[in-house]
């Protein structure tokens, strides 16, 4: 396999800051020429075939999605400027785009055409036919001109204010500093890894970044409660200048939705989801918080009880409120008090080194692939390339696409995990196939004086789930670009990746992946035992939690008047997270999502939560790592992407529709299961 040469060439990463705006604007200009000669066709010319729309957009993406990537991963701040910029062009050229009527009215010619002629298309391509009708419709091309004209305004405006948010978040580069008396119980490894320095009192101190790696150990490890409150604070403050940034785009998304005719900006975005509506969601999260409310009540009582103990102990204060910055905390402590599980120790079974080969290879197993490892050009000299084929194959057929690894954090790099799918799988007009590529970025700790790179048992969780998110890409196949891979509904989206997180849980799977850096004994079933009991602790407190920002999205997404966010934020969550604040700081400055594309579907990631739970034990609990299972869902799930609805997809690989039955006993277990009979 390794002298086969991959039937299409990687991408080139040596773009210069010029290059990347010249060739968005070329693009940009291609693409509009190809929609003028749509326009110019006479109604009796439309057909299926003469509007090569779809062909010209996947042209357009396939050129610049590589170049907006830059933003979230160059070194540079001349090619993330320049990135940013391009994106910018791109979406307001795309709001010019879809709000040409000339256009539209070629697609209505056709499709009525398509009819008289009593062609038959697939179903792939009346699916694409009826979408792109959808669009227009949605994108308020039937509104007078006027409003059109102000529609496209206020479109720019947001799409404008959401780069901004989103550019706020990556190149946030805060720190906050302490005393390593205050630092006290956080592991000596990760404080090896702070920044030291003499302040002008000749204090030795260390500053903390608010990257993952660096701020969460306070979290979960200060013993100094005010520590652990100082870091909260700070890690929640910390993109303040994002504030009037949202409170701009939710007025934005205010005024689009009332031009469009929709109740809400939640009911203009779930109209294409699952769930079709914001009542819907309203609904879903509501039977969910009464569900989880008394779970989440009993385990806080729990850890109050564990705070009250520790601060009597300690002679510290005790006032009988358990805040946010005590929930990590003392979830670590009870779970190394009930279950004699320390984190820490967990860590050191889990070396980068180990653990990304050993998950790639059972990926490669169950999917039937192969992952070789390409010494090409990067981004940056810490990313990993691959090229992926089909385990037997023999020539260039055999090839499935390419796969990029940027694990670890720097600065100015996108802060948290995420696949982006830069380039997608679709059939070229000469019957050959364009083969896809998909990109992690993730952000896991680096090496330590004393310690090689070690993940967390939660990392190994997001690098098995993002994995999906890659392999969803990679493995899908499709006729058109724009359903491949994770082009699905958002609120779908998520759900292949969260079953494959049970794999984490998995006993066979754990030992499998595991291997201690210093002994390379992989993780004793007592061990594994402990890690296995673990996943359900405190599980009421953990969805309340999710809940808090699904509600707090949909809530400013169908409230009709503007309010104080910051105060919406802080109490909102404490209402629902059963955790008290401090100081009102402005956390939704941080929530990337409500600017990221996730706006109206936060809710997403826990609705998906039941379809994930049904596929999992309906196909893969007998045996998780059993290949037929694997190609079972490649073939039902994976390769099917958005090209037919995702119901159908669940209906075909379960075999009967999808039901919460599963989910809810994963909660509550069988006995609560049957008293939360649920409706979900």
């Amino acid at each position: 396999m390794a002298n086969l040469a991959p039937p299409q060439p990687a991408l080139k990463w040596t773009h210069s800051a010029e290059e990347i705006l010249d060739i968005t604007k070329a693009e940009i200009a291609k693409h509009k020429e190809v929609e003028d000669k749509v326009a110019a066709l006479a109604p009796e010319e439309c057909n299926f075939e003469s509007l090569a729309l779809a062909e010209a957009e996947t042209r357009f993406d396939i050129t610049t999605d590589p170049l907006t990537f830059y933003q979230n991963v160059s070194p540079s701040k001349a090619l993330r400027d320049a990135s940013n910029e391009a994106e910018q062009l791109m979406r307001n050229y795309g709001v010019e785009s879809s709000m040409r009527l000339d256009v539209f009215k070629a697609k209505q010619a056709a499709e009525e055409n398509i009819k008289k002629s009593g062609k038959k298309l697939n179903a792939e391509e009346q699916r694409l036919v009826e979408k792109m009708l959808l669009d227009g419709k949605r994108d308020g091309l039937a509104l007078p001109e006027k409003e059109r004209e102000e529609l496209m305004k206020l479109k720019k405006e947001a799409s404008q204010l959401s780069l901004e948010f989103s550019k706020n978040f990556n190149e946030e580069n805060g720190v906050i500093t302490f005393t390593l008396e205050e630092l006290e119980g956080v592991p000596a490894d990760v404080i090896s890894g702070y920044t030291k320095r003499t302040d002008e009192k000749l204090n030795e101190v260390y500053d903390v970044t608010y990257k993952t790696p660096d701020i969460f150990p306070i979290f979960k490890f200060a013993q100094n409660p005010e520590t652990r409150r100082r870091a909260f604070e700070g890690y929640e403050d910390r993109l303040q200048v994002n504030v009037p940034i949202l409170n701009k785009l939710l007025d934005l998304r205010r005024k689009l939705a009332s031009l469009l005719g929709y109740e809400t900006w939640a009911d203009y975005v779930t109209e294409v989801k699952m769930v079709k509506n914001a009542k819907g969601v309203k609904d879903f999260l509501t039977d969910l918080e009464h569900k989880l409310r008394p779970v989440g009540e009993k385990e806080r009582d729990i850890l109050l009880a564990l705070k009250k103990e520790e601060h009597e102990q300690k002679g510290l204060p005790f006032d009988g409120e358990f805040y946010i910055w005590d929930y990590r905390y003392y979830d670590r402590k009870y779970i190394e008090k009930t279950l004699d599980l320390d984190d820490m120790l967990v860590k050191e079974y889990f070396p980068v080194a180990v653990v990304v080969p050993a998950i790639l290879d059972i990926y490669q197993n169950l999917l039937g692939v192969k992952f070789v490892e390409v010494k090409g050009e990067t981004w940056h000299p810490d990313v990993q390339q691959f090229a992926v084929w089909e385990k037997d194959a023999k020539d260039g057929s055999g090839f499935v696409g390419y796969c990029y690894l940027d694990l670890f954090p720097r600065e100015a790099k996108y802060s948290h995990a995420a696949v982006w799918g830069l380039l997608p799988g679709y059939a070229k007009s000469d019957g050959s196939r364009h083969y896809p590529l998909a990109a992690m970025v993730a952000n896991l700790a680096k090496p330590t004086p004393s310690k090689p790179a070690l993940m967390r048992h939660d990392d190994v969780v997001t690098f098995f789930h993002e994995m999906g998110h890659v392999f969803h890409g990679l493995l899908s196949r499709t006729q058109f670009a724009r359903f491949h891979g994770t082009r699905v509904a958002r609120d779908f989206v998520e759900a292949p990746s969260q079953m494959l997180e049970n794999w984490c849980w998995e006993p066979k799977v754990l030992e499998r992946m595991s291997s201690h850096y210093d002994t390379q004994k992989p993780l004793s079933p007592e061990l594994i035992e402990k890690i296995v009991k673990s996943r359900y602790v405190n599980v009421g407190l953990f969805y309340l939690r999710q809940l808090f920002f699904a509600n707090y999205d949909i809530k400013v997404h169908t409230d009709k008047e503007p309010a104080d966010y910051t105060e919406l934020w802080n109490t909102l969550r404490e209402r629902i997270s059963l955790v008290k604040g401090g100081k009102h700081c402005a956390g939704q400055g941080t929530f990337g999502h409500i600017a990221g594309g996730y706006d109206a579907g936060y809710y997403g990631y826990t609705y998906s939560l039941v379809f994930a739970a049904d596929m999992y034990r309906t196909v893969f609990k007998a045996d998780p790592l059993d290949p037929t299972r694997g190609k079972q869902y490649r073939d039902k799930i994976l390769l099917p992407g958005g090209s037919r609805d995702e119901i159908d997809s669940l209906k075909d690989f379960l075999g009967r529709p999808p039901n919460s039955n599963a989910f809810i006993e994963e909660i509550f277990g069988q006995e609560g299961a049957a008293k939360a009979s649920s409706s979900l």
